[in-house]
């Protein structure tokens, strides 16, 4: 079989097969290579599974509204079922500080086409029957957000991509990328070399390296973040309930209810955990644990089942990096997802299919300004 490709995407995780699945879908030949041994082996097995718009930019919120049509629409249109639930995200306020900023950003949401609104104390004590009422001032409600299974979502894409034409190179190491006048030529990897026309870079932990490859310094660097997942349960509440409230350690935390009945969190480390580790500790649990039964005291008899810990390929700002080099043409990064590579991926296919194919919108070449390599970063992403 002929090493001529239009496009060579690296790694087949959270963002590279939702992106090969749609530039086949398009005829054009795909080539996905990755490392592991099978698709979603670094961060998306890793991932809690949610799928918010509820984001603070436009990029990230356009980006992730193509997304959530992606993973809702998935099973009408191919059968599997990937455990998409709309369970909707919130954003309990505590503080006067914190209810102003989330109402100041919700105009802005909304202006974006964000289905968002604020409720009432008392309407999110009737959506989390049992949150903790004290100092409660209300909160925002996004319903069309949603979670979905990381482990069914990828295997789903991956079988239609497959479907479409993609070809997949498993236990492979990307060494080299060959440049000729300043244009992708080919990937090198420690089996074989192969030619393309285009390269995505969706590396994730690697992107750094991979840019560095052809020279390009990319400005992504892991941190560590430890997540966990009860015993099924029946359900007793709907949203994903995100504290921002900071406390010694911790950043924010966040829970949901899956659609099979098991409570799944996660907490942001302050300071972060930079680097690669991806041991299990003792202090993610307890620390945890005491946060959430104070918010939600209903959760207190609930048997925790598994714990682990993944990283977040974070960008200084917190946005991704996406789009063409200046320096080198046909070479596109899709990289920098700060931990939400699993809900942008395929709103991040969706634009890389349509800069392949010359097709890009007015909302488009927004979002590309705004997760451009070359900005100066000196923003902040509100809801990291």
């Amino acid at each position: 079989m002929s090493n001529n490709y239009d496009v060579i995407v690296i790694g087949a995780g959270s963002v590279g097969v939702p992106t090969a699945l749609l530039l086949s879908q398009k005829k054009l030949r795909v080539l996905v290579i990755d490392k592991n041994s099978s698709p979603g082996q670094g961060q998306n097995k890793k991932a809690i599974g949610g799928i918010r718009a509820t984001h603070s930019d436009k990029g990230k919120i356009l980006t992730s509204l193509r997304s959530i049509e992606f993973f809702s629409t998935w099973q009408d249109k191919y059968g599997d079922d990937i455990d998409w639930m709309s369970n909707g995200y919130s954003f309990p306020a505590y503080n006067e500080q914190d209810e102003k900023m989330l109402k100041d950003l919700l105009e802005i949401q909304q202006s974006f086409g964000l289905n968002i609104k604020w409720i009432s104390a008392e309407e999110y004590q009737k959506l989390v029957p049992g949150i903790n009422p004290d100092g409660l001032r209300g909160s925002t409600y996004s319903p069309e957000d949603g979670s979905a299974s990381p482990f069914k979502a990828i295997n789903a894409f991956y079988f239609k991509s497959i479907d479409f034409g993609c070809e997949y190179k498993f236990d492979e190491q990307v060494i080299s990328i060959g440049i000729e006048h300043n244009k992708v030529k080919s990937v090198s990897t420690d089996k074989g070399k192969y030619f393309c026309d285009y390269i995505v870079n969706a590396g994730g932990n690697n992107a750094k390296d991979i840019g560095l490859m052809i020279g390009i310094d990319i400005p992504v660097k892991p941190d560590s973040h430890e997540a966990a997942i009860t015993e099924r349960v029946k359900p007793f509440f709907k949203p994903m309930v995100v504290d921002m409230r900071p406390a010694t350690g911790s950043k924010n935390y966040y829970f949901y209810q899956s659609k099979r009945g098991q409570i799944v969190f996660c907490i942001t480390p302050e300071p972060p955990f930079y680097g690669t580790d991806s041991r299990s500790t003792s202090v993610f649990l307890p620390q945890v644990a005491k946060r959430m039964i104070e918010l939600f005291p209903r959760l207190k008899n609930i048997k925790v089942r598994r714990t682990w810990r993944g990283q977040y390929p974070m960008s200084p700002d917190g946005f991704p990096i996406v789009g063409e080099l200046k320096e080198v043409k046909g070479f596109i990064n899709a990289v920098g997802m700060c931990g939400q590579g699993f809900m942008l991926g395929p709103g991040i296919g969706n634009l890389i299919t349509r800069i392949i194919t010359n097709n890009l919108t007015k909302d488009d070449n927004d979002i590309l300004y705004n997760f451009s390599l070359y900005r100066d970063f000196s923003g902040t992403e509100k809801f990291k």
